[in-house]
């Protein structure tokens, strides 16, 4: 099986090689399937990363989100961990943890069933996730473990076996713009 670092380096170097338009173009139509499902229609909170080189782009999901009249969050770092604020305005947003836009202010939320939308750099059919190594995810799904949780992913990123761990927490479903993997 292949390690989750040559995971990690192929697939960064297919993200970079994806053009912007594409990337859009896939984001919308993951976007269309995700907003289909019951757990998406159902959910009153939701809780989703901010895009950040080439990933499944997230903001029109939030812009989408507060039209649909549900309210969202954001993660910022903090230390090994994660503190999710109520996003209200793009503008709370500033390069924070490597560069990727964080909220800089706002009020910290604990929705405990929102719905959360999982970034992650690879997923198999089976939903393990390759993270960006760092666990941030992991650490928090596993105190909060009431939370629906769907990954977006571009196809490319779905490989045949991702290696995974007791620790690993599994999204419910993982969001293609091809397919929908469930666990």
């Amino acid at each position: 099986m292949e390690t989750k670092q040559n995971i990690r380096k192929r697939i960064f170097r297919l993200r970079s090689q994806v053009t912007d338009a594409q990337i859009h173009n896939d984001s919308l139509a993951i976007l269309n399937r995700l907003t289909d499902t019951d757990a998406y229609k159902c959910a009153r909170q939701v809780f989703t990363y901010v895009d950040f080189k080439h990933e499944v782009e997230t903001r029109d999901l939030i812009r989408g989100c507060i039209a649909d009249g549900k309210e969202v969050a954001v993660p910022r770092v903090r230390g090994k961990d994660m503190d999710f604020y109520h996003l209200t305005d793009f503008g709370q947003l500033e390069p924070g943890y490597f560069g990727i836009p964080e909220p800089m202010r706002g009020e910290i939320v604990t929705w405990e069933d929102a719905l959360m939308i999982v970034p992650g750099v690879a997923f198999d059919p089976a939903c393990h996730r390759v993270g960006y190594g760092q666990g941030f995810y992991d650490r928090y799904l596993s105190r909060h473990p009431d939370h629906p949780a769907i990954a977006l992913a571009f196809s490319f990123q779905i490989v045949e076996a991702a290696p995974w761990e007791a620790t690993d927490i599994l999204p419910d479903m993982v969001i293609t713009e091809k397919e929908i993997y469930r666990k």
